[in-house]
């Protein structure tokens, strides 16, 4: 997924720009760009689920400490 992700902006940015050696190094860093945004987004994904039970438990945590200070 991230080399697809690589090659098409690769690829995208040396058809709007032709092929000289300032394309070049602009479709390098728009390919780069692209992968690290796809990237973080893919760990934030594989994150989530363990962040939302991360907050449930604090939440239950805080509750029955709540009640047994009463």
């Amino acid at each position: 997924m991230m080399e697809f992700l690589f090659v098409m902006g690769f690829f995208a940015m040396l058809l709007l720009m032709g092929i000289t050696l300032p394309a070049i190094i602009a479709a390098l860093i728009v390919a780069t760009a692209l992968m690290v945004v796809g990237g973080m987004l893919t760990f934030v994904i594989k994150i989530f689920p363990y962040l939302l039970l991360a907050v449930v438990l604090v939440g239950v945590y805080r509750h029955y400490q709540r009640k047994k200070s009463r």
